[in-house]
């Protein structure tokens, strides 16, 4: 096993690059990757990092060369021959071959854009620009090296002895949260970690910990090279990126309050069928599934990435059944900010009523709360979005308000056509 607090002694060392193949990202981001490279490959999108939580200084924390350094090696990252075999061998969800040979070639050949970076008030303007299958690519691996120069630059000052408590102080909190989940009869879990892990290193860590503690409750993971590597499962399909950039290409609202299901209709031809989970919180989930087609109660399950959980899946089963469907044979995957004990809550809750499954991201990956000094190592809020698409802007409204992003115009537009009323605010972790 990887000796983590000497590597990060150490972490100058060559052998530690923050982000070591195009593949150490989440899958969901090559699905949506191959179906945009089909239906939407001449869109030029812009991505831009976004820190929620103000009073995490990056620019203060990060020097400016090193965090250069590390994109500038992310740009010189291609597939190799083994990543490429397989993702074109490897079975996915049942299904062998699910990317494409037109696909792959294109993947093979790709390096990613360039960037733009700018200090402004103690913060990183990170930016990229070009076209939507090829600028996306920067979302996982530009959070993945913020998240973890983060760290480096919290633990620059401690020697080998503290270094090694505190990661066994980490891996004894990570390792009694398997002790309780383990205990839940019927848990369906995955690691969601990878866009805010403390590290690579770390990640892998908490992967093998749910491989050897959860044993069959543990059905895999995002990130497609721990997948690889650990011969587990790859599990992901779709995002808000999606909904967002169709509905920015719009020409008019009667467009833009069908852009949302014209992704999934997209998404639908692309996997055959497959990959039927519904993400509906991007424009709020219920004006979202009140209007949505009949086709769409068919599909496997849905995703609940904001709001109050347990709302959301009352919503979601409330709307089955009004669309004939038995909730007891669909899937609701929790997503967003979970921990131990919600995980438990919601179990508890919805089990027998739905299938369940949880996409357990932040607290598995980044938990070191209260074991640096000042709790400099705790999580925050960092994302990167589409914020443009065709130079037009993208909007995301959600089921918390606080998540709410885009101009105050185009919100006020959005929330109009998609007849968003009163939300309540959730406070935002992670």
């Amino acid at each position: 096993m990887v000796d983590i607090a000497s590597r990060v002694y150490n972490h100058k060392w060559k052998i530690d690059p923050i982000v070591r193949s195009l593949i150490d990202t989440d899958f969901y981001k090559l699905l949506m990757c191959q179906s945009i490279f089909r239906n939407r490959p001449d869109t030029r999108v812009t991505f831009s990092l976004i820190n929620r939580t103000k009073s995490v200084r990056l620019a203060d924390l990060i020097d400016e060369g090193e965090l250069r350094e590390q994109l500038d090696h992310i740009r010189s990252l291609s597939l190799s021959r083994g990543e490429s075999t397989w993702l074109r061998g490897n079975t996915f969800y049942g299904k062998r071959q699910m990317f494409r040979p037109d696909f792959m070639e294109r993947f093979e050949s790709l390096r990613l854009p360039p960037y733009h970076l700018e200090k402004h008030d103690g913060q990183y303007e990170l930016t990229f620009e070009g076209a939507w299958p090829e600028a996306m690519l920067w979302e996982i691996p530009a959070l993945a090296v913020l998240m973890e120069l983060r760290g480096r630059a919290v633990l620059k000052g401690m020697g080998r002895f503290e270094l090694q408590v505190l990661y066994a102080r980490a891996m004894t909190k990570l390792w009694e949260k398997v002790e309780r989940l383990r205990q839940i009869d019927g848990l369906k879990l995955a690691d969601f970690g990878t866009r805010r892990r403390h590290s690579f290193l770390w990640q892998d860590w908490a992967v093998q910990a749910l491989i050897e503690g959860l044993e069959g409750k543990f059905i895999g993971t995002s990130n497609c090279l721990i997948a690889m590597r650990r011969e587990v499962e790859a599990i992901g399909t779709n995002a808000h990126e999606l909904p967002m950039v169709y509905s920015a290409l719009a020409p008019d609202d009667a467009a833009l309050a069908q852009a949302p299901y014209q992704v999934l209709a997209d998404w639908h031809e692309e996997h055959d069928g497959n990959l039927r989970i519904i993400l509906p919180d991007t424009y709020g989930t219920e004006g979202f599934l009140r209007r949505a087609p009949d086709w769409l109660a068919s599909w496997t399950g849905i995703r609940i990435d904001s709001g109050d959980p347990a709302t959301g899946a009352e919503i979601a089963i409330r709307w089955w059944r009004e669309r004939g469907e038995d909730p007891t044979k669909k899937l609701v995957i929790f997503s967003d900010g979970l921990d131990v004990e919600k995980i438990e809550e919601l179990h508890r809750q919805f089990v027998g009523r739905v299938k369940v499954s949880f996409g357990w991201g932040t607290m598995l990956t980044n938990d070191f709360r209260g074991l640096a000094p000042q709790d400099g190592l705790a999580p925050f809020s960092l994302v990167c979005k589409a914020v443009s698409a065709n130079g037009r802007p993208t909007v995301k409204l959600s089921d918390n308000p606080n998540k709410a992003m885009g101009p105050a115009d185009e919100i006020a537009r959005y929330k109009r056509v998609f007849g968003v009323g009163d939300q309540q605010p959730m406070q935002v972790v992670v």
